[in-house]
Formats: C-alpha cells, sequence, structure tokens
C-alpha cells in the first residue's frame, strides 16, 4: 500500500485522539479526500478494533474507551 495510506491512518488516528476531527465533510476536507473515502478508512480502522463513536458534544469522532492505533513490525 502506499505510504500516503498509512499516513492518512495515523492522521485520522490522531485527530480522533485530541477530539478534533470536525464533522465527516470537515474532516475528509483535511484529508484531502472525498468522504465515501473516509468512511472506508472509519470502517477499517473500526474492523482492526478501534472503537470509534461519533460524539456529537465535541463535534468529533473519538475512542470510547480512549486508545490509539498501532501499525508496527514487531521481530519474532
Amino acid at each position: 500500500m502506499p505510504r500516503k495510506f498509512f499516513e492518512r491512518l495515523q492522521r485520522i488516528d490522531s485527530l480522533i485522539r485530541l477530539k478534533s476531527t470536525g464533522n465527516p465533510t470537515q474532516l475528509a476536507n483535511k484529508l484531502e479526500i472525498a468522504e465515501s473515502t473516509l468512511y472506508e478508512f472509519l470502517g477499517l480502522m473500526k474492523d482492526l478494533g478501534a472503537p470509534i463513536k461519533w460524539d456529537g458534544y465535541r463535534n468529533s469522532y473519538v475512542y470510547e474507551p480512549e486508545g490509539k492505533m498501532e501499525l508496527k513490525f514487531k521481530k519474532n
């Protein structure tokens, strides 16, 4: 997968942890992607176990419970 894919995942994770994603349109604009592509990223993250929820009070996606995504290689 291209490097930009992983950079976007990391950016989404960071904005979620900061509780500053904005609404889906705003987040897609921040990432310079289509809103439909954003939903694909969020779906993938949820499939990987990320507990992503929409918080209308904060106008942001959040993790409930809080946590973070980690994509890394582990040596045996």
